[in-house]
């Protein structure tokens, strides 16, 4: 997977300043108090430091923002970054203005010169998370980076603040990775031992063949690649760091490729699908990061892998399947596939593990882009309790979502004709019906969200913390949600 870029802590040292050959940053108030990092550079620059402080630009800049001074007089280093930000500030705040940094660091590296921040730690993860490149596929990569040195007055406390960042950073790089992947690098086999190599990590993972899956009844899941050469699977990832708990549960759909089936999508745009495996992507990342930092909590991610291809042996719309549950689906469009992968595997999952609370994530419906855009993904669930845990979480973590309704009202678009239920209601209301259809498999005991992460998985333009493509969205608020929620 993309490596993290290196991130060293050390104790402050002014002297050292002006050899420093790596870009070097340095914090300042909105009101221009120089720290004592900011009064040497401004020492070595002959006081260009504050004569930038003083300026119109820096008045304008937000928190986090920053203007440079390049090649400054007095140091080795070719730029000098003066990033707008409060002593005090933490959190989000503090966060932002690493990730402003992130941006930054190129070959030569860089020397964030923190002092006394009050979270210099948060400012080392914003930066980690946004250096950032998927070249995994070019034959030669397009930049390479160096490491990143924070200058802090407490360097190991700092160091053992960023450690948990640390595992989640790494849980959203491997996200990224894997929905920015080919789909013909990542076919559902290559999925399942990339996830299957998460035992060294302390991981209990097994796999569902298609044999089994049919011994099982998941006639709804095995009809949507049974136009695909590649084989359907379900990986299961089990972190039992708890105590005796039921665990609670994460579900991902893991469409390696959509073409739409027979319901063909049109060509343009068709490459983009490469990830609609995307809420599988969050959840392996997630429970990446729960190993990583070796949470105390029971959790379970399963993840549903198929390929929806053309073919003379694939799914037709005006089947009818039968799913696990033992509801009938009539099918009538292909190209909603996933909630019929998804069905079957939100009904294994409990069947099988109980689990407290159990969340999905799909890129399921373009309607929710409709809806929301990119900044926000839709939320749909049977439990106040819930929703409002994982909203309470995504907001702590900066991850837009938005709660939109569920009701009885909905169900009639998707009443069949000739089976229990059909997979696709039409264009009004698509994200909610998509959910009902979702909801019809979720048991009424088991306290459920799902999130439709259509326009938030993967974004045409950078974002604050990555840049343009996958965004690993999900991992950072999921994690956040154990940690917060179920831990002990």
């Amino acid at each position: 997977m993309t490596e993290l870029v290196p991130v060293s802590f050390a104790e402050t040292d002014l002297d050292a300043l002006a050899a420093e050959t790596a870009r070097v940053a340095v914090f300042v108030p909105a009101e221009g108090t120089l720290n004592p990092g900011a009064k040497r550079i401004n020492k070595l620059t002959k006081g260009a430091l504050a004569r930038a402080v003083e300026s119109e630009a820096f008045e304008k800049l937000k928190s986090g923002e920053s203007l440079s001074l390049s090649y400054p007089m007095g140091m080795a280093s070719d730029e000098v970054i003066v990033v707008k930000l409060a002593r005090t500030a933490k959190g989000l705040e503090a966060r932002k203005a690493g990730a402003t940094l992130g941006k930054k660091v190129g070959k030569a590296g860089l020397a964030i010169w923190a002092g006394s921040q009050s979270d210099a730690a948060e400012i080392a993860f914003g930066a980690t998370l946004r250096v950032y490149t998927f070249d995994a596929r070019k034959s030669k990569q397009d930049s390479e980076t160096g490491g990143i040195t924070v200058m802090a007055a407490k360097p190991a406390e700092v160091e053992a603040a960023y450690a948990d960042h640390r595992a989640v950073a790494e849980g959203v790089f491997f996200t990224r990775d894997l929905v920015n992947e080919p789909a013909n690098v990542l076919t559902t086999t290559e999925f399942a031992d990339r996830l299957i190599a998460m035992k060294d990590l302390g991981l209990e993972v097994s796999v569902l063949e298609e044999a089994e899956m049919a011994e099982l009844g998941m006639d709804a899941l095995l009809g949507v690649g049974q136009g695909s050469e590649s084989p359907s699977k379900i990986v299961v990832m089990k972190w039992m760091g708890g105590g005796d708990e039921a665990p609670f549960a994460f579900v991902g759909k893991g469409v390696v490729f959509d073409t739409g089936g027979i319901s063909l999508k049109p060509a343009g745009g068709m490459e983009d699908m490469t990830m609609d495996m995307g809420g599988a992507g969050v959840v392996a990342g997630v429970m990446r990061t729960l190993a990583l930092r070796k949470a105390k909590a029971n959790v379970v991610g399963l993840v549903g892998l198929v390929e929806n291809m053309p073919d003379g042996k694939a799914q037709r719309p005006g089947d009818v399947v039968t799913s696990m549950k033992g509801d009938t689906i009539e099918v009538i469009n292909t190209d909603a596939e996933g909630r019929l992968v998804l069905a079957d595997v939100l009904w294994y999952t409990q069947e099988t593990f109980n689990p407290v609370g159990m969340i999905n994530l799909a890129t399921l419906t373009g309607a929710v882009i409709i809806g929301l855009g990119h900044e926000n993904a839709g939320v749909f669930s049977n439990s106040d309790a819930l929703s409002a845990e994982f909203l309470k979480a995504a907001a702590a973590e900066g991850e837009g979502a938005w709660r939109l309704p569920m009701g009885p009202g909905y169900d009639k678009l998707i009443k069949s004709r000739i089976a229990d239920i059909k997979n696709t209601g039409g264009r009004p209301a698509g994200s909610i019906t998509a959910a009902q259809f979702l909801g019809r498999f979720v048991k009424d005991e088991t306290p459920w969200c799902h999130l439709d992460i259509a326009g938030t998985a993967s974004v045409k333009s950078a974002t604050d913390y990555a840049p343009a493509g996958a965004t690993g969205w999900g991992v950072r608020a999921l994690d956040r949600l154990i940690r917060d929620g179920y831990e002990g």
